[in-house]
């Protein structure tokens, strides 16, 4: 993925800081990974219903750690700091939700050396975090979608895996 990056900025005038990962569930860990892996690379990553850097190692791990059963590898953390936004179902029954708290947490630590404020944003769609450096930057954010499951929220009731109603984690 990093390399195709590199193929695609030789043929196209890209903004190598605008070039995000996203994905959801199996796609978030992947996103998760290729962002902390290739930090030069990918300026942000976006992480739908997926699981935290160094969760699984093979499909019996996935599977514990999808439902909860799994605790993260501390040698697996983030290294360098990536933007970072999540997003998770509260209704998730694939994916439990511990596993959005788990990679703000792994983003959280990446950022150690900088004082991150805390803002929760509530309502009745979902509840929003941010975390921000001193001159008000956003760094950090997850969004708990209320009634959310395990499907990209505001996408198009045309596609698999979406849930139309909620906040579009697409913008």
């Amino acid at each position: 993925a990093a390399e195709l990056v590199g193929d695609v900025a030789e043929q196209h005038p890209i903004d190598p800081r605008r070039v995000f990962v996203a994905g959801l569930s199996a796609g978030a860990a992947m996103a998760v990974i290729l962002g902390a892996r290739y930090p030069d690379v990918f300026a942000a990553v976006g992480a739908h219903s997926g699981l935290p850097l160094g969760a699984a190692h093979d499909v019996g791990s996935a599977f514990a750690a999808m439902h909860g059963g799994a605790s993260v590898n501390a040698a697996a953390a983030m290294q360098h700091s990536v933007a970072t936004i999540v997003f998770h179902g509260d209704q998730d029954r694939t994916v439990v939700v511990a596993n959005a708290d788990a990679i703000v947490g792994q983003a959280l630590g990446a950022h150690s050396g900088a004082a991150l404020e805390r803002e929760t944003l509530a309502s009745d769609d979902c509840t929003r975090t941010l975390y921000r450096d001193t001159a008000g930057r956003v760094h950090i954010e997850q969004w708990l979608v209320h009634g959310g499951a395990h499907a990209w929220s505001g996408g198009s009731a045309a596609g698999s895996h979406t849930q139309p109603n909620g906040p579009d984690a697409s913008a």
